[in-house]
């Protein structure tokens, strides 16, 4: 599917897996079938007064059923408007959109899949296709969601901030105190999260692809409003910008500056 194709989805089912996180599958036309581990849909409001879809990650593809699982965090009203939705409802989606991530980087090698806070959906799937050694590395602020799903797909190590479950701090000190070590790192979360495995990427020599978060207005790479800076000049805009949405989410972390 070359061209992004916007589909009215059936909604399958729909259930709060945690505070303020919903879980939503829906059955797709075409989208599930392309659909890769570490891309995005964008989802669209039936208020006609938001104008601009939503981005949210992929977290499990069915391609059997030709369905989609997106978990997401309500942040504003029109993720407010999807968590409403349930069983046998429709809803207008744009997918699969961006870059995945290389999965055949880490074939046969040790592999970190580091995800934080809503970063941790994408890692599912990836798990779940990803050959090789792995080892989940996921950080939550205090209460848990889809561990039980990445538990099932690779040895699963717990971050959490106020220490209520696994190493107390962030993902790279639960690295730090189990004594872990990996050849490529594939990560997932927010900004300061990705900086810091970025560095520690570096220091110890490990390849490193990050999918990075970043509101979204077209999806598809037209109207820059998702750029981040770059070290090589793009060439569509001619300035040392990256579109996280056509180019990423997922980079090399070499590629982008944090």
């Amino acid at each position: 599917m070359s061209e992004k194709k916007k589909e009215t989805c059936l909604v399958m089912s729909q259930e709060k897996i945690a505070e303020g996180i919903y879980s939503l599958w829906i059955q797709t036309e075409m989208i599930a079938d392309e659909a890769k581990p570490g891309q995005f849909v964008s989802v669209y409001s039936a208020d006609k007064s938001r104008m601009l879809p939503r981005p949210i990650s992929i977290c499990e593809i069915d391609k059997e059923k030709r369905a989609l699982r997106l978990v997401y965090r309500v942040a504003g009203k029109g993720t407010e408007e999807f968590s409403h939705l349930k069983e046998g409802d429709s809803v207008d989606v744009m997918g699969p959109l961006g870059n995945g991530f290389p999965l055949e980087r880490a074939k046969d090698r040790r592999v970190f899949l580091m995800g934080g806070g809503i970063g941790v959906p994408p890692m599912v799937e990836t798990a779940k296709e990803l050959e090789a050694e792995k080892i989940i590395i996921a950080g939550y602020r205090d209460e848990l969601f889809l561990n039980k799903e990445l538990e099932e797909n690779g040895n699963l190590y717990i971050a959490t901030e106020d220490g209520s479950c696994g190493t107390k701090g962030n993902v790279l000190n639960a690295i730090a105190a189990n004594r872990l070590k990996a050849d490529v790192i594939f990560a997932c979360g927010p900004t300061p999260m990705l900086r810091a495995i970025k560095a520690y990427a570096l220091e110890n020599g490990i390849e490193c692809w990050i999918s990075m978060e970043e509101k979204m207005a077209c999806g598809i790479g037209a109207c820059l409003a998702c750029v981040c800076k770059s070290k090589e000049v793009d060439a569509h805009s001619h300035v040392n910008n990256k579109r996280i949405c056509k180019d990423g989410p997922v980079f090399l972390c070499t590629e982008v500056e944090l």
